[in-house]
């Protein structure tokens, strides 16, 4: 009688845990729809991570870490994905990787996920991250290709965001990619200034207002000035 008894209670009391588990992933689902309406990132950041220890999902876990990469918290991202190379990975799973991931000056690390999500889906925007990685990993030859891939195939409408100055801007693609490509020449040839500040300027022609490839031109051009004749 008292085993029967005993049972009983623990049946009571795995329903009434079941119950209460139920009944909180309700309330933080109708939680995160509320912060979401809001906009408040960190009210949705409190639900999902709720959310996640009630009823893990992997889904639900590469949406977190996409929040906190679109806050700039990239650490935090990292920590809720990890930041191994896995062919199982969704494709957002890669992207906060890559971006998160440059973003902590990782270049390495980051090049691996944006080659993976660029094998999946390649794109303009993937060749300029690419490029840029493997510039700042001295792969100058490695870049080149998709550098000249994203001069042919940028749009006019297509737009590349800067985040130098105090205020974000953003400039033509094809303007961007020529930044680049001036930037790849010159460090492969140090002495190539010339071929360098001719692409800056292209580029300035297609948006005059792109602050970085002025600053470029800048450096560029008192580099030019104080070099000796016999080393040009």
């Amino acid at each position: 009688m008292k085993k029967i008894f005993f049972a009983f209670i623990v049946l009571i009391g795995v329903s009434a845990i079941a119950q209460t588990k139920t009944e909180l992933q309700k309330h933080y689902e109708a939680f995160y729809k509320e912060m979401r309406l809001q906009g408040d990132v960190t009210g949705v950041i409190n639900a999902l991570t709720h959310l996640n220890v009630i009823a893990p999902s992997k889904q639900r876990k590469d949406t977190l870490a996409f929040i906190y990469a679109n806050d700039n918290q990239h650490l935090q991202a990292l920590n809720t994905i990890g930041i191994e190379k896995l062919d199982t990975d969704s494709d957002l799973a890669v992207q906060v990787k890559g971006i998160s991931l440059k973003a902590l000056n990782q270049p390495k690390r980051a090049l691996e996920q944006f080659e993976v999500l660029n094998k999946r889906t390649p794109n303009v925007y993937l060749a300029y991250e690419i490029a840029d990685l493997k510039i700042q990993t001295g792969d100058k030859v490695g870049a080149e290709s998709h550098i000249e891939y994203g001069i042919t195939n940028a749009k006019e409408d297509m737009k590349y965001a800067f985040y130098e100055r105090q205020q974000p801007y953003e400039v033509p693609l094809k303007a961007a990619f020529l930044h680049l490509k001036a930037l790849a020449i010159y460090k492969a040839d140090m002495t190539n200034v010339d071929d360098a500040i001719a692409l800056i300027d292209q580029a300035l022609t297609i948006d005059p207002k792109f602050n970085l490839a002025s600053l470029s031109k800048q450096a560029l051009v008192a580099r030019k000035e104080k070099t000796p004749e016999k080393e040009k």
